[in-house]
């Protein structure tokens, strides 16, 4: 049983109890740096707290969080689609250069891309979800081809051994072998694709949203306006960030076992 000196040696495991107060002690840590901090340009807590009340109420946060939350899923899903075929596809030999070509896309900035992406989706809504999901899918592809890459090829073997035919050996192996992984990278480029969601949601302002809400508010510098947003856009990160975990836990039970066993 741990015990809270074990927080304070190496390689030590901690249960529960012991967690929650680290935890508590770092927030508190925190908490109080940023009241005690000597810039006083930086709104306090209870500035936030008001702010957030005010853009609640007044100028529509409810609203612009459900068109955010609207764009992540429409273009995460669409990165699961586009990124899983061609990361499977790298089974397949005459496919592996075009998968490679596109991780090798990860290297472009958004920024340069909104005029091609404008003439193919016309702008607007459709652009956003595009540039978004050419920011997820080439980071997706990147791991993920990775992970298929990586696959023993005894486990191939031993399905060919079993009889199985090749379609048969793709959905075992590749798709339901992987599907742990999968789900680990997605949530990985979840993460990374609300990071961009501010950026991309300032190029093209005219849905609305958290990031053209706080775009507009930096403009005028209302400082407690923009953090109250930064908090709402974490808080709203790590649900998505939770549920993901409880996602990969429901579905994949075994790898959490292996995580334990290790």
């Amino acid at each position: 049983m741990s015990t809270l000196s074990d927080a304070f040696r190496p390689n030590r495991v901690v249960n529960g109890r012991t967690t929650g107060l680290i935890v508590v002690f770092w927030c508190a840590t925190t908490l109080l740096l940023w009241v005690l901090s000597p810039w006083k340009t930086l709104p306090t807590p209870l500035e936030i707290l008001h702010a957030l009340s005010t853009l609640w109420w007044e100028h529509g946060l409810g609203p612009e969080t459900f068109t955010t939350l609207k764009l992540i899923s429409h273009a995460t899903l669409l990165t699961i689609v586009i990124s899983l075929a061609l990361s499977y596809a790298t089974v397949i030999p005459f496919f592996r250069p075009l998968v490679e070509g596109v991780s090798k896309l990860r290297f472009l900035g958004l920024t340069g891309l909104v005029f091609p992406f404008t003439l193919l989706t016309g702008g607007g809504y459709a652009l956003k979800v595009g540039l978004l999901t050419f920011g997820m899918a080439t980071f997706f592809v990147t791991s993920m081809a990775q992970i298929v890459v990586e696959i023993p090829r005894a486990e191939f073997d031993h399905m060919r051994v079993l009889g199985a035919g090749e379609g048969r050996i793709l959905w075992e192996v590749v798709v339901r072998g992987t599907l742990d992984r999968a789900l680990d990278v997605l949530r990985q480029n979840v993460a990374m694709g609300w990071a961009m969601i501010t950026m991309v949601e300032g190029i093209s302002r005219a849905e609305g949203g958290i990031g053209a809400l706080i775009l507009n508010q930096n403009k005028h510098f209302l400082l407690a306006e923009v953090y109250a947003i930064l908090i709402v856009i974490l808080l709203l990160g790590l649900v998505m960030d939770y549920g993901m975990g409880v996602l990969t836990n429901a579905l994949c039970p075994y790898a959490r076992l292996g995580r334990v066993a290790r």
